[in-house]
């Protein structure tokens, strides 16, 4: 018998010496034979297969220093800044550092809202804001006889106040002031007052006439009102003289 080529022929062909027949294949043969599926790279110069590691953005598998396949813990791939505590993994997902909630009250109820913008940034509620406005007026009459009437308005005053908040809508609250000088004979009385309210009453209880009496009244009034966001209203302020006798 003769082998051919890359065989080798050995023994005698007896029981006890049988024929072994040896063929050995060139890489170079069983190189082509070869390909790489996914998650596979394979080099036909060379004949090495290997994983193929992704190069996408995320992927934290790599090759170990012991040559395996290494998918690190979360821990050593998340890093966490302020606000967040944990490395990801299933024992310690990543998460918000929140705080107990300190209050007597249910934080369902009266907890505020923390939201994501538009740039993926944590944005907690609007800031509160204060507006503003003064207006001050000095008219000057000729005398005017205080009505007897109860509650008079004989002049008032208007200004135009905005709300500043674009968000959400305002509670309205003025300090008004108003100074009245009085003239009153002998026996007149007189009083002053914001709205309704009756602050100042004044009675010349003597035989001559008290000329310059001065009411400076301030009073503090939450309006009846609201201002919707952005929006602007006029505030107006009455000034009433009241319960005038004996020409004051």
């Amino acid at each position: 018998m003769q082998a051919g080529e890359n065989v080798t022929l050995s023994g005698s062909g007896s029981a006890a010496n049988p024929y072994v027949i040896s063929a050995a294949v060139p890489c170079s043969t069983v190189r082509a034979c070869l390909s790489g599926g996914s998650g596979i790279t394979y080099n036909t110069a060379t004949g090495v297969i290997a994983a193929h590691l992704s190069g996408q953005a995320g992927n934290n598998a790599s090759i170990g220093p012991d040559g395996g396949l290494l998918v690190p813990t979360a821990g050593g791939q998340v890093l966490t800044g302020c606000g967040l505590s944990g490395n990801g993994s299933a024992a310690s997902p990543v998460k918000a550092n929140t705080q107990a909630w300190p209050y007597a009250c249910n934080v369902d109820t009266f907890g505020g809202v923390v939201a994501c913008d538009s740039q993926g940034r944590l944005r907690s509620e609007p800031r509160g804001r204060i507006s503003f406005t003064t207006y001050s007026d000095s008219r000057d009459y000729n005398d005017i006889a205080v009505p007897a009437a109860q509650n008079t308005v004989i002049d008032s005053f208007s200004v135009n106040i905005t709300n500043p908040d674009t968000c959400r809508p305002a509670q309205v609250y003025t300090e008004r002031e108003v100074d009245v000088y009085l003239v009153l004979p002998a026996g007149a009385a007189a009083g002053t007052g914001h709205g309704s309210d009756e602050m100042f009453y004044m009675r010349n209880t003597g035989t001559g006439s008290i000329v310059g009496a001065h009411a400076q009244a301030t009073k503090f009034l939450p309006e009846a009102f609201t201002l919707a966001p952005g929006a602007t209203a006029p505030m107006h302020a009455r000034l009433r003289l009241v319960t005038g006798q004996s020409n004051a």
